[in-house]
């Protein structure tokens, strides 16, 4: 059987996602599964360049996950022609001058989400993957995951009639660094480092909404720093000066209402750290991470109000758990995967830097509505053109 090499320049490796979703549960594992199976019959075999600014880490990585080439010269990595894909999960605020680097060496491009700061950058770097004819892609991770996939398996098969509503509930007590150490890094509540829960999660709630359910219109958004003070991985105290919790509300095509809570400062009493609760009018589901729930119209009691008495029927037992049916890889791994396909043999790809962008572009106006304290509409990006509303 013939095999085809795919060298890719990995940028931001030293950091959470970059190491484990992307290098070791992604890339790592696909090539430990033999590759990429090709149409024609060929396999495609992934070999990483790391690219980091920490030599001591880079070099640590390499040595214990047997990865042979290593760098802390972007540049130089980007001028082996033999590497035709560029990764990046590195810093927000660097990713779009490194792109377009990796643009201009002819490199194929799949990054990390938020894809840019602002829809200004993120189109900008759209539009130069366009003239330049290479691939690109955003990484949107949900999608994959096995909660999602059951919920839309549901939709597809028009479980719910006519959708009316989805509330999606995320979140998770952050502590704050003093009494015991922080979940997340620093950067995360700095807004003059990109930090900030909108900017991170309304990116993924455009993807989720729009390849889940329907079209995004329009949104208002809430948003607040809770916390006012954490401390950092050096201990030391700092200001709060980006958001961590906000509180939406985004119209979709046909009529259906989003509610979606995203928060740091929420402590979980749900089945999971994800809940999307979706109703219909023949039926309704509750997807996580990893599982969904259903009831159907034939299967939903009749509660009837009356607070003086204890509730007599216990909920959460008359909803069936959607089955599996199917063998759910990592979801990171699995859209790796698609993005492999999709430069090595041209295999369809949704999920290019104009998907990425209309997910910057949300929370760039969920941003503005809560500064403006009303609803903004969302106009329509297309592939090299951006329809005014």
């Amino acid at each position: 059987m013939r095999e085809r090499r795919a060298g890719i320049i990995m940028n931001g490796v030293t950091g959470r996602m970059g190491l484990n979703q992307h290098l070791i549960r992604s890339i790592l594992a696909i090539r430990a599964q033999g590759g990429v199976k090709l149409r024609d019959g060929s396999t495609l075999i992934p070999e990483p360049v790391l690219v980091g600014r920490n030599e001591e880490k880079l070099k640590a990585i390499a040595a214990e996950h047997g990865v042979a080439q290593w760098t802390t010269d972007l540049r130089r990595a980007l001028d082996r022609q033999e590497d035709t894909i560029y990764f990046d999960s590195g810093a927000t605020g660097q990713r779009e001058d490194n792109v377009l680097l990796a643009i201009a060496a002819g490199k194929h491009v799949y990054c990390e989400k938020p894809l840019a700061t602002s829809l200004q950058s993120a189109l900008a770097m759209a539009q130069a993957a366009e003239r330049a004819g290479v691939k690109h892609g955003v990484v949107q991770d949900k999608l994959f995951l096995p909660g999602i996939r059951k919920l839309r398996r549901l939709i597809e098969a028009g479980f719910f009639g006519r959708i009316l509503s989805v509330r999606g509930d995320f979140g998770y007590w952050v502590f704050e660094g003093d009494w015991q150490a922080a979940q997340r890094p620093s950067w995360n509540y700095k807004k003059e480092e990109n930090g900030g829960i909108v900017l991170d999660m309304y990116c993924h709630w455009r993807y989720v909404l729009e390849h889940t359910f329907a079209t995004v219109q329009a949104v208002s958004c809430t948003g607040r720093t809770h916390i006012p003070e954490r401390v950092d991985e050096r201990g030391h105290r700092y200001e709060c000066t980006a958001d961590d919790a906000a509180y939406g509300v985004i119209e979709l095509q046909g009529g259906i209402v989003a509610q979606i809570n995203s928060s740091w400062c929420t402590r979980v009493y749900r089945d999971e750290l994800l809940s999307l609760h979706v109703d219909g009018t023949e039926g309704s589901a509750v997807a996580g991470l990893r599982d969904c729930k259903a009831q159907h119209r034939v299967n939903t009691p009749r509660p009837v109000w009356n607070p003086d008495l204890p509730n007599p029927i216990q909920f959460r037992d008359q909803w069936l758990a959607v089955p599996d049916n199917a063998e759910f890889d990592n979801a990171f791994k699995a859209q790796w995967e698609m993005f492999l396909r999709h430069v090595a043999e041209d295999a369809p790809f949704p999920h290019d830097f104009f998907d990425g962008a209309r997910g910057v572009q949300l929370a760039e106006l969920a941003l503005t509505s809560w500064r403006e304290r009303r609803w903004i509409d969302v106009p329509e990006i297309l592939p090299g053109v951006v329809k005014q509303a």
